[in-house]
């Protein structure tokens, strides 16, 4: 296929390239910078966010968007959210409008908000951050308008992203900083939350998988299905990496819109890994 992927020099978007490139794929690389880029994307400058009608031929008239770009997508309560989602729907709109047939937006867990346990397409969504609430909106707006069209929709839930850890801004991030800057003790949280863990490589086999086939459309959950303690992924880390470092359980208290437990149902990504 002929792929235009935008955010594509993110942190998501260098492995989703790389691993489209590798099953063949034509890819079109969208973003505001271009470092890092799988040298076989052709790198595209067009403005996706112009409103321009016509954004289709301009972007290369692709079989397929991955659309990975989000302003501030690691923090949640940045106005840019809701400031830049009619810019989000009006791309996608206008992709539908002029013929693509395929559609995949990253979503997330926090579309959710609170919920403890298993999260499926039906599971009801009341976001308790600004990401969560424009991720939801334009979800909610995006399956409404292309209802009745022909194209398929493919939203991409995601929940907790590790790997390349020092480009994610997650904890994995912050304790590797910590560690570089020669500090022994890293204030931690009670680590007692479980999570739905996923490396980025996996998550990118994930994306490409379930973007390119038309069998299995709407909410698909990208992720392990398999909830694990925060404290036990990041003692393992520390582990792994050999860092010098100790938690200090208990020196920050959870968010209030983080679950005790809360992970994806895999049945749809399962069915789509195994073709």
């Amino acid at each position: 296929m002929r792929v235009l992927v935008t955010g594509a020099a993110g942190y998501m978007g260098n492995h989703v390239v790389k691993e489209l490139i590798n099953h063949g794929h034509e890819v079109i690389a969208s973003d505001l910078r271009y470092d890092g880029i799988d040298p076989k994307a052709e790198i595209s400058k067009v403005n996706i966010f112009s409103g321009d009608k016509n954004i289709y031929e301009q972007c290369g008239r692709p079989d397929l968007c991955i659309h990975l770009a989000w302003q501030d997508g690691f923090v949640h309560n940045s106005p840019k959210h809701i400031e830049n989602l009619s810019k989000h729907f009006e791309f996608l709109k206008n992709l539908i409008d002029a013929g693509c047939k395929r559609i995949a937006v990253m979503g997330t867990m926090h579309e959710v908000g609170y919920w403890e346990g298993k999260i499926d397409e039906n599971t009801p969504c009341n976001p308790l951050s600004l990401y969560g609430v424009a991720k939801n909106t334009l979800r909610q707006s995006l399956l409404l308008y292309a209802k009745d069209k022909d194209v398929n929709i493919y939203w991409l839930r995601a929940y907790y992203i590790i790997g390349d850890d020092l480009k994610n801004n997650s904890i994995f991030s912050k304790l590797l900083q910590t560690a570089n800057e020669g500090k022994k003790e890293f204030p931690f949280t009670t680590g007692v939350t479980q999570y739905d863990f996923i490396s980025i490589d996996e998550l990118a086999r994930q994306i490409v998988a379930a973007s390119t086939q038309d069998e299995i459309a709407g909410i698909i959950n990208v992720c392990s299905g398999e909830p694990v303690a925060l404290k036990d992924k990041v003692e393992a880390f520390i582990k792994e990496k050999k860092l010098d470092i100790k938690l200090i359980y208990g020196a920050f208290k959870e968010r209030p819109y983080d679950s005790k437990i809360i992970y994806g149902d895999n049945e749809k990504i399962q069915k789509i890994l195994k073709g």
